[in-house]
C-alpha cells in the first residue's frame, strides 16, 4: 500500500473521532451528546464493519473508562461534566471505545503499508 493511500485510510478512520470531539463544546447536554456519539459510531460501523469491531469497542470503552476513573481518583485529571457516576461525562466511554476501534484499524493499515 502506498504511503499516501495509507495516510488517507487512517484519516478516514479518524473522521468520526474528529466529528465527536468537535461536537463537545456545542452540545452541552451530556445525554444528547452520548446519543449523538452512539449514532456516529453506528453510522461508522454501517459504512464499514469489520469482524470484532463491536468487541473492540466494548473492550476499549471499559479499559479506557477504568483508566480515566483511576486518573480522576488520583487527582491527575478532573472533569467539569460528571454525568457518569459523578466523575466523568457519560459520552467519554463511547468516544474511547471508537478511538480503540480506529487505532486497531490504523495499525492494520500501517502494517500493510510498511
Amino acid at each position: 500500500m502506498h504511503f499516501m493511500s495509507a495516510a488517507y485510510r487512517i484519516l478516514q478512520e479518524a473522521l468520526p473521532i474528529i466529528l465527536m470531539v468537535a461536537l463537545i463544546p456545542f452540545v452541552r447536554n451530556d445525554y444528547y451528546l452520548a446519543a449523538l456519539f452512539i449514532a456516529i459510531t453506528a453510522v461508522a460501523f454501517l459504512v464499514e464493519y469489520r469482524r470484532k469491531d463491536l468487541m473492540l469497542f466494548l473492550i476499549g470503552s471499559l479499559i479506557f473508562s477504568l483508566g480515566e476513573a483511576l486518573f480522576i481518583t488520583t487527582d491527575i485529571e478532573t472533569f467539569k461534566r460528571t454525568s457518569l457516576f459523578g466523575i466523568m461525562p457519560i459520552w467519554l466511554p463511547i468516544l474511547w471505545g471508537y478511538i480503540f476501534v480506529a487505532l486497531r484499524r490504523a495499525v492494520v493499515v500501517l502494517d500493510s503499508a510498511l
